[in-house]
């Protein structure tokens, strides 16, 4: 299990690494959409298929980011933790995944080990961790709050709409949203008694 200092520190990225398998992706505009109540039977289907295709790999399969709040406007997009017994393991785990239409699309090795695989129909992004990682147990402290404080929901809503004028791709979207999230962030792990 990772600590409290692990889980509480914001995890970046090394700058210098080109995260892109395939290069990156063209600059595409970000829309959200209310909250679809069929978000969650969706990411039931998909985690169905994802623990068919990985049978015991699959450690622990997760609904995470703003399609698993109800009542937050999103992209239509579901977002998936998956943890496996070693991310740097690809053959262990990505050739299931291709047979089920999913793309490998970013490698982090400075991130956790992170992989990122995209299902474009229905559309998904799929992360992969490893056991303990503390991004993982960071996404699920972030959605249990969401859920449970409708004033941070409505002002993480109010971020993400403010992020989307500017252009770029996701990535670009995700850093103008950065500061709120990380205030939240914040918050739950001081009421959590992390801080």
């Amino acid at each position: 299990m990772p600590s409290f200092e692990e889980i509480t520190r914001h995890h970046d990225p090394d700058r210098d690494e080109n995260p892109w398998v395939q290069g990156p992706p063209p600059p595409t505009s970000v829309s959200l959409t209310p909250y679809n109540p069929q978000w969650p039977q969706r990411f039931q289907a998909l985690a169905a298929d994802i623990r068919a295709a990985l049978g015991n790999r699959a450690l622990e399969v997760d609904h995470i980011g703003s399609t698993s709040v109800e009542g937050l406007a999103a992209k239509d997009v579901i977002d998936i933790d998956l943890v496996v017994a070693d991310p740097r393991d690809e053959d262990a785990y990505v050739p299931a995944l291709e047979r089920l239409g999913y793309v490998l699309q970013i490698r982090e090795p400075s991130f956790h080990e992170h992989r990122a695989l995209r299902l474009a129909d229905p559309a998904a992004n799929l992360h992969v961790f490893g056991p303990d990682c503390p991004e993982v147990i960071r996404h699920r402290m972030f959605r249990d709050w969401l859920r449970t404080h409708p004033e941070d929901r409505d002002r993480y809503q109010e971020a993400k709409q403010a992020a989307i004028p500017g252009g770029g791709n996701v990535m670009d979207y995700n850093r103008r949203k950065e500061n709120v999230i990380r205030d939240i962030y914040d918050r739950l792990f001081r009421a959590a008694g992390m801080l």
